[in-house]
């Protein structure tokens, strides 16, 4: 059973993450990523209505996604981000390893 709100469980990912090399927390606003956290100023991980959105490669996104661990992520414009996965609440996966292979993904995409 995962504990704590989804506020608490994104920050004590943002906590384990920040001291990373390139990766910068959150910030205020109401932009598109302004909740991310980015490396090298691109968003990877983020929490959105409650819940935690990754960037991961295609091919990951569709088995988590075809498992039924999350869907495809939509940012309100009716188009699914082919490489963003939004988690189920009640998902068991772990966000911190989620984000971990988030950052992995999009900082060795520089």
């Amino acid at each position: 059973m995962v504990s704590g709100s989804p506020e608490e469980r994104f920050e004590a990912v943002v906590d384990e993450l920040v001291e990373r090399p390139g990766v910068t927390p959150p910030t205020p606003g109401t932009g598109f990523g302004s909740n991310g956290l980015k490396v090298d100023d691109k968003i990877f991980a983020m929490l959105v209505r409650g819940r935690l959105v990754v960037k991961l490669p295609r091919q990951r996104v569709d088995a988590l996604a075809d498992g039924g661990e999350g869907e495809r992520f939509d940012p309100g414009s009716g188009r699914l981000m082919k490489e963003w996965l939004i988690l189920a609440p009640d998902s068991e996966q772990n966000w911190l390893d989620l984000a971990l292979e988030a950052l992995q993904y999009v900082g060795s995409t520089r």
